[in-house]
């Protein structure tokens, strides 16, 4: 199922959670919501749940609007960071309660349900754990029940909601895989919720990233990051130094530096050069004379800070594994293989 949001707003009190977002999910993608606390994205995504009813713009499902259907109607499996299992019921009947409090037509025989339950139990490899309670199982159990739940219904859509935050960093990583391969065996659309820029770039097929209840930039995780739309984008996908520039007709100059470089400002606007740790590089004929600061190794790879001459500006540099060892104090120059350029913001 494909989803369109249309100009979606909603305002809690004075603060706008939503300002105007626009966003087209792809039948059969997994998309992850990155941004910071407070950016949008749980509420955008409870939006698309039912859970939480805008105050302007449109949902649609298929093509059709669902803005004013109830949670039941639009058939949205949900998954919540602290799993909300039922303590008191077993994991079979947690599996099986969307399906047990249905009524009339909808309601299923119980042995359809209870061989719904027995497929979901393989499929998040949970099988023989059915007579566990929650308070039976670790942690990772405990999500795998929640979305095998989520799944009983047979969604049109599958949301989550900071799936594995409440998980160590291994248990993290492995359901992540686990996570990754389930959607490719199922093909249901999938919109999960992540502060964890490594979690969204390394599970979605894209990713949409919000800041102060808007979308900053929507695409693959290669394109947000290696072509970041703003500085937001810059600098909360990855890391990046940031440079003072001056537009001056057909030279840019940056941190001291002159590059050849179409104008895209007027003369003498301020700017600013964003550049990842890892596109710097030492250079004989590099754009910077730099000292070596602070040296840090983890394994084959070296990073250090290095001091511009002449400019108040400490930078970043990630080496890559077999570079030369260098030394605090040791003369180097630096030079840029890939920079955005944005208007200076003084922030």
């Amino acid at each position: 199922m494909n989803i369109r949001i249309q100009q979606l707003g909603k305002r809690f009190g004075a603060f706008a959670a939503l300002d105007g977002v626009s966003l087209d999910i792809r039948s059969g993608e997994l998309l992850a919501l990155l941004g910071p606390s407070g950016s949008g994205k749980t509420t955008l995504l409870r939006a698309i749940a039912g859970l939480e009813q805008p105050e302007q713009g449109s949902i649609l499902f298929d093509g059709e609007d669902a803005t004013g259907l109830s949670v039941q109607a639009r058939r949205a499996g949900f998954v919540f960071q602290h799993y909300a299992l039922f303590k008191h019921l077993d994991v079979r009947r947690n599996i099986a309660f969307g399906l047990e409090v249905r009524r009339g037509a909808e309601r299923w025989p119980k042995a359809r349900i209870d061989a719904r339950v027995d497929e979901l139990l393989s499929l998040v490899q949970l099988e023989g754990l059915g007579g566990r309670y929650p308070a039976q199982l670790s942690g990772g159990q405990r999500q795998r029940v929640a979305l095998a739940r989520a799944l009983a219904i047979e969604p049109r859509v599958l949301l989550l909601d900071e799936p594995f935050g409440a998980l160590d960093a291994q248990v993290r990583r492995d359901l992540r895989r686990w996570l990754r391969e389930l959607h490719d065996r199922t093909g249901l659309t999938t919109v999960f919720v992540t502060h964890d820029q490594e979690e969204a770039l390394e599970l979605a097929d894209r990713v949409a990233i919000l800041n102060r209840g808007r979308i900053e930039q929507v695409g693959t995780p290669g394109e947000v990051y290696d072509q970041p739309a703003s500085p937001f984008v810059y600098g909360f996908v990855g890391e990046a130094n940031r440079l003072p520039a001056r537009q001056q007709g057909e030279v840019l100059e940056v941190a001291g530096a002159r590059w050849p470089h179409a104008a895209t400002a007027q003369d003498d606007a301020p700017l600013e050069v964003f550049v990842r740790p890892e596109d710097l590089v030492i250079d004989a004929g590099g754009h910077w004379p730099a000292t070596v600061g602070a040296v840090q190794r983890s394994g084959p790879r070296q990073r250090l800070r290095a001091r511009l001459e002449g400019v108040a500006a400490e930078l970043e540099v990630e080496l890559p594994p077999g570079s030369p060892a260098y030394a605090t104090g040791e003369s180097i120059r630096l030079a840029a293989r890939r920079y955005g350029i944005f208007p200076a913001t003084g922030g």
